[in-house]
């Protein structure tokens, strides 16, 4: 019997054997400091791939030195950086997966740069974030162009999609949200206007069928955060500029309120069905899905079109494997070298 969860999927020219992504998940193992990708990102991925994993997206790429979270983390700034991560999808294609790359600044969440930049001086709160400076508005338009740079280099690498981290308070959701942007200039005046530059601007270097992914947080749990009202106005928006699916994720802007959310299994799910149903738009659900029945009714009721796995693929490499033996489906993409154990 197949199983939803195992169906094919296309997104535009996107073609997935499965509905199963592996999350972006940051690795922090740059040992050169220089944003390429090593031997442990190597064997990191293609472990997913050879375990049957449909969409692989790589962890979160930054558009610029500074816009890393920590100076161990991936970057795509560099002409010089596209050999490193080419080495990583081709290895991935060879294996049957796909696989995409989601590409970030950090704004006000970066460690490591001396004077982080922001829609607004405001800093995060606690160690070790520093006070940030805010962006002038002729910056901020060079900072969009720094994200089409980066795509056009992950293009360039071979990539099968692009996902724009616009989440979890990082420099995308940060000019999107009224808690930390109060800008009186254009980019204040309309709080999708930074999103829906860079959208633009990222979707003429891609291919016209590659799909354009944008991860969300579809409710902010900070005290005065959003809610899911205005994450449903910025999609439709965002989905106007050339979004083509939403990772439906949540919170990161700041410390939880009395909004705080329990961590339980499908917790994020009604947030990615809602979006789905109010936008019109394939999304792809995440939030603790490890568990391959509820990965499975989650697809089965269509309350999402793709789910995201994250640290039960840390877990296990082999998740996807492992989850059609439990599932009993037929199509259980066991590498013919392990037969023999199962």
């Amino acid at each position: 019997m197949t199983q939803k969860l195992f169906s094919s999927y296309d997104l535009k020219g996107l073609h997935l054997n499965n509905r199963i992504v592996m999350a972006p998940m940051c690795q922090y193992s740059v040992t050169a400091k220089d944003g390429k990708p090593n031997e442990w990102h190597y064997v990191h991925y293609l472990s997913r791939a050879i375990g049957g994993t449909g969409l692989i997206i790589m962890e979160m790429t930054d558009v610029d030195p500074d816009g890393r979270i920590t100076d161990f983390d991936l970057g795509l700034w560099s002409d010089e950086q596209i050999p490193a991560f080419a080495k990583i999808i081709d290895g991935v294609h060879a294996h049957n997966s796909k696989i995409g790359i989601q590409i970030a600044h950090a704004g006000r969440k970066t460690e490591n740069a001396a004077i982080p930049i922001a829609p607004s001086a405001i800093k995060f709160p606690g160690s070790p974030y520093k006070m940030p400076r805010a962006l002038a508005t002729e910056e901020v338009q060079h900072i969009v162009q720094k994200f089409a740079d980066a795509a056009r280099r992950a293009v360039e690498a071979g990539v099968d999609t692009i996902e724009l981290h616009g989440a979890h308070g990082y420099l995308i959701h940060q000019f999107q949200s009224p808690l930390t942007n109060k800008r009186d200039d254009i980019y204040g005046q309309d709080l999708a206007r930074f999103g829906v530059e860079v959208i633009q601007a990222v979707k003429k270097e891609m291919p016209e069928d590659m799909p354009l992914i944008f991860r969300i947080s579809a409710v902010e749990y900070a005290d005065g955060g959003y809610d899911i009202d205005h994450a449903i106005k910025l999609s439709k928006v965002y989905q106007a500029a050339g979004v083509d699916a939403f990772h439906v994720s949540s919170g990161g802007e700041g410390p939880a309120g009395e909004r705080k959310p329990g961590n339980y299994p499908r917790y994020q799910v009604p947030f990615a069905r809602i979006i789905r149903e109010a936008v019109n738009t394939p999304v792809i659900a995440v939030g603790m899905l490890e568990d391959p029945a509820l990965a499975e009714s989650v697809i089965g009721s269509s309350e999402a079109d793709l789910v995201a796995i994250g640290r039960g693929m840390l877990r296990d490499p082999y998740w996807a494997a492992h989850a059609a033996i439990t599932l009993r489906n037929e199509h259980n993409n066991i590498p013919e070298q392990y037969r023999a154990a199962y």
